[in-house]
Order: structure tokens, then sequence, then C-alpha cells
């Protein structure tokens, strides 16, 4: 699949899903002012996407947030088992705290098959995390501050969000053109 592909499925269920349902209530302003830095990895294997890991948090940690505000590293391939992802988020979390990036730097995670502990597969609350790819979005924690300050209640983000796919439900998920993972 090409890296085009690949980021347009992304911005699709960024659009249809992320902004579109309001999952992130913060990720619309970053959006639309091209603030969201899409990297396609290569990598063959995980030291790979380790090296890839480590140059987008240099890049981040280097760049003005005016003008990159946060980073999606997709992997297409090399993740099709959601616990290897989930169990080398820890790895991730190692390398973050490597770059002395700790309190600047902070990783959210994503995949096709996410699940929450103590969920079912299918269970629809799964969705908030679901995306094409396994995604690592590498977040500015200065931003996502003063995006917390800016908006009301953000602890209800989480339940908002279930309720609104409990809402649509799969049919209403799928009929944005999503895709429903292996559940």
């Amino acid at each position: 699949m090409s890296d085009e592909l690949v980021i347009e499925k992304t911005r699709h269920w960024l659009e249809q899903a992320v902004i579109g349902l309001n999952l992130c209530p913060f990720a619309k302003a970053v959006y639309v002012k091209n603030q969201i830095r899409f990297v396609v990895s290569h990598a063959r294997h995980l030291d790979g996407f380790l090296d890839d890991l480590d140059r987008e948090l240099d890049f981040l940690a280097g760049v003005s947030a005016d003008e990159v505000d946060t980073t999606l590293l997709i992997h297409p391939t090399l993740f099709p088992d959601f616990e290897v992802f989930n169990d080398f988020l820890a790895i991730a979390d190692e390398v973050v705290a490597e770059h002395e990036l700790e309190g600047t730097l902070q990783i959210a995670s994503f995949h096709p098959d996410f699940q929450f502990a103590d969920t079912e597969p299918g269970d629809i609350g799964n969705y908030t995390n679901r995306a094409p790819f396994p995604i690592l979005h590498l977040l500015r924690e200065e931003s996502i501050a003063k995006a917390v300050a800016a908006f009301p209640n953000p602890e209800a983000i989480f339940e908002r969000n279930i309720a609104t796919l409990e809402k649509i439900g799969l049919s209403g998920w799928l009929a944005l053109g999503l895709s429903q993972g292996k559940a």
C-alpha cells in the first residue's frame, strides 16, 4: 500500500471519527491549520520502527508547535496483533524518557483492533481508539494543557465519546466508511 493511500485512509478516519464525531475536541484546530505531521514507517522490524520513533521525537522536539503541533507515526503492517502493539507501548514510553522528553511529549495509541482492558473485542467503546492502522500519536504536553484548560469538563470527554458511539452503533461507524477491525 502506498504512503499516499495510508495517509488518505488516516485522514479519512481523522475527519470522520476523530473530528466528525468530536472524539477529540482538540483535533480540529490543529488539523485545519495543517499542524499534524503524517509519517508512514516502512520499518521491517521493531528496531527499525524504534529508529523512526527516535527521529520523530527529535523532529517534534526541535520544531515550533506553530509549524507542527503533533505527529502521527503510522505503520500499516508491523503490528497486526493488538496485544503485541499494546506491549510495545511500554517500550515507546521508555524511548520518550531516553530522549529526556517526559513532561514535554507523550504518546497516545490507536489500532484497528484496539481493546480496553476488561472489555469484549466488539464493545463499541473500543472504537474510540480504533484507527485504520497502528498509530503512535506524539503529542506536546503543553498543547494538551492549553486545550484542556480551554475546554469545559475535559474529564467527561471519554464518557461522552462512549455515549456517542453507543448512539451511532457499529452500523453508524461503518456508514462513515470506517473499518470494523477483527471484532
